[in-house]
């Protein structure tokens, strides 16, 4: 009886794999018709006694079936529809600089989308390592009805994803039509557009165009908790980019810069966000955009380019206002996300080396495939002198600007998924501490104090809350408003069944897609995020959140008070201004 039921778990074990995996359907359908040919063999043999060593042979029979059943049915790839209608209606045809496009319509016609439009040449070849180059017109009408691959970026097997989704998301959906995977690819330069369904040229309708968040080194323009949908119902057109992603876009090299005519090298992925900037400008019109109205928005290392973006040269004009969420890099010493240009640069040198390459040719001729590992060391902007001409907080500091006015902000657990597997002990607080803060690590041991675990834990996760994440929004803060910027700041606060106040937490409130009939959202969820996309579209609008119904958000002039977003909605006390005096004699930030 023992061995029917651990058999019997193992067939369902061997079945979640499969679910998890993504397998196709006829994986499942070969997996089960075997495994009823296994359970009726072995009945059979149990029945005839057979001996043991038999019965012990059909079962590892069974098991290496199995494996080569998941091996030969692995999901397939498929790019990720625009809408989530099953024959969604096509759009009119429009006419953009490069040629005639067709979107696809939200099951309830309510949304046009256009996804997948290129606003560059592929990156690759002789391309990769340089700056974006206008595209190719294209013959015809391009359909554009589902999102172009994601960049080039070290994937994981589906089933890890999947298990992150049920232990951080809390929201995994067993299903029949999602067994594939998106692709990867270089050639990941497109742009996709969210459109109120009806909006013609000349309507000048605001613009939001966000860029997405992963340490510069994942990450993909259809996340769900960022889709622009419900903007697009509110009125506002929306558009975001894929950018290339690590070592494709953030190697610097001196030869590299000796063959670029402007000498710039290390910001490929920079340079890209800025020319979707730009396609914004030359097309958006023919959607309705106003390109005189458009809003730069992002979060995480996307909110990191954000806050670049609005101190390069090369992007004055092209947008008004920002939205940063959860970083920038406006701190004397940005925490991720940048480097010095010498560091890129040796960085740069230590990867040819390990590929044993004597030029730039040599790594130009490498698959992507093997330069996708380099991720981790190549996932950092740079003042390179022409995409960024100084430090960005020397720029916020001398008022070089782009954008009259800025909303930013962060959660009240930014480190929570940073630290998930490296919680901090009494046993090694103080040393954590000491290695952080170095000659001013008694200050803050005075100021956060441990004699717990618990105590250790918590200081910890609101240290590296704000060292990493709320204090260069607190810079930034003091020297927009110095310099007469309206600043806008929240600190968003609610609990929930998902991601909570974790880092990108915010997101699906902010824009407004909490799913309507979720278990793990309440009463209080949906009105919270009724009220911040309230906020949003107006800033997006007007450069100002405030409107009727709204509790009023009063800009930030110090940065010691900010909007709290959570089970109330109303000035609160940056929970973090302590530590900030101390990182600020740490890094010697002036205003």
């Amino acid at each position: 009886m023992v061995k029917k039921i651990l058999i019997g778990l193992l067939f369902l074990l061997f079945l979640a794999v499969l679910e998890l995996n993504k397998n196709s359907l006829w994986g499942w359908g070969a997996f089960i018709a075997l495994s009823v040919g296994y359970f009726l063999w072995r009945g059979q043999l149990i029945k005839t006694q057979a001996p043991a060593a038999g019965r012990a042979g059909v079962f590892i029979a069974w098991v290496l079936l199995f494996a080569v059943i998941l091996l030969l049915s692995w999901p397939p790839t498929r790019r990720v529809p625009a809408v989530s209608a099953k024959k969604p209606q096509e759009t009119a045809v429009i006419t953009l600089e490069k040629g005639q496009v067709s979107g696809v319509l939200t099951e309830d016609g309510a949304v046009a989308v256009y996804a997948g439009i290129p606003y560059a040449k592929a990156p690759v070849g002789e391309l990769r390592w340089k700056a974006p180059q206008d595209p190719e017109p294209w013959e015809g009408v391009l359909k554009a009805d589902s999102f172009a691959p994601m960049s080039m970026q070290p994937t994981n097997l589906p089933i890890y994803d999947s298990l992150a989704q049920i232990i951080g998301y809390h929201d995994y959906e067993i299903r029949l039509d999602d067994n594939w995977v998106p692709p990867v690819s270089e050639d990941s330069l497109y742009v996709n557009v969210w459109q109120p369904a009806g909006a013609k040229e000349g309507e000048k309708l605001p613009v939001l165009v966000y860029i997405h968040g992963g340490s510069l080194q994942t990450g993909q323009p259809w996340y769900q908790d960022y889709n622009g949908e419900t903007l697009a119902r509110n009125g506002v057109i929306v558009v975001n980019m894929g950018y290339r992603l690590g070592v494709f876009g953030y190697l610097a090299l001196d030869e590299l810069a000796a063959e670029d005519e402007n000498g710039s090298t290390g910001n490929y992925g920079l340079l890209d966000q800025i020319k979707a900037l730009e396609w914004v400008r030359d097309n958006i019109a023919v959607f309705g955009g106003d390109p005189d109205n458009v809003t730069l928005a992002g979060e995480s290392a996307g909110a990191a380019a954000v806050s670049a973006i609005c101190t390069s040269p090369l992007a004055k004009g092209l947008f008004r206002r920002a939205v940063m969420e959860s970083s920038t890099v406006a701190s004397p010493e940005p925490p991720h996300s940048f480097r010095l240009f010498d560091e890129a640069l040796k960085s740069g040198q230590k990867l040819l080396q390990r590929y044993e390459a004597a030029s730039v040719k040599d790594l130009r001729e490498l698959p992507a495939e093997k330069l996708v590992g380099e991720a981790d060391t190549q996932h950092h902007m740079t003042v390179d002198g022409y995409a960024l001409a100084e430090l960005p907080y020397e720029a916020y500091k001398a008022g070089r600007i782009n954008g009259e006015a800025l909303l930013h902000g962060f959660n009240r657990e930014e480190s929570a998924p940073f630290i998930i597997f490296s919680h901090a002990k009494l046993k090694n607080y103080e040393q954590r501490v000491r290695g952080l803060f170095k000659e001013y690590a008694d200050e803050v041991l005075a100021l956060l104090p441990a004699s717990t675990d618990e105590e250790a834990d918590r200081n910890w996760a609101d240290i590296f809350s704000a060292a990493y994440f709320t204090y260069p929004h607190y810079c930034l803060t003091r020297l927009a408003a110095a310099n007469g910027i309206p600043v806008y700041e929240y600190w968003f606060t609610k609990d929930n069944g998902r991601l909570g106040t974790w880092h990108s937490g915010e997101e699906v409130y902010l824009y407004g897609n909490i799913p309507d009939n979720s278990r793990l959202f309440g009463a209080r969820d949906y009105g919270l995020s009724d009220q911040m996309v309230g906020y949003y579209v107006n800033f997006i609008r007007t450069g100002d959140p405030n409107g009727e119904g709204l509790p009023r958000w009063e800009t930030a002039a110090d940065g010691k008070t900010v909007q709290e977003l959570g089970e109330t909605v109303a000035p609160a006390e940056d929970p973090f201004l302590k530590l900030y005096e101390i990182f600020d004699k740490m890094q010697g930030f002036t205003p």
